[in-house]
């Protein structure tokens, strides 16, 4: 199976970019970094499928997570007490 890509367009105001001070292309970069790093947040894809979509390594992916405030383990406060209670 081939993967195809497709384009996706999300309208917001032309000042928001001035307001983050950032031109066009590099807040639309940054919009898709932050979307991508938001579904790995989620759970919804792993490290190695965000790293692949940014096309970095998945070591890269996972040292930028700090600067996004995410952590690179996704574990619930509830799933560490249950893993903490059947060591």
């Amino acid at each position: 199976m081939t993967a195809t890509s497709e384009n996706y367009t999300v309208s917001y105001p032309a000042s928001l970019a001035w307001t983050l001070k950032m031109r066009k292309q590099e807040f639309e970069k940054e919009m898709r970094l932050l979307s991508i790093i938001k579904l790995f947040e989620l759970g919804q894809i792993s490290s190695g499928k965000a790293a692949s979509l940014l096309g970095i390594s998945k070591i890269e992916f996972t040292n930028m997570l700090g600067k996004y405030c995410v952590s690179y383990i996704q574990t619930t406060e509830d799933e560490l007490i249950e893993d903490f209670q059947n060591a």
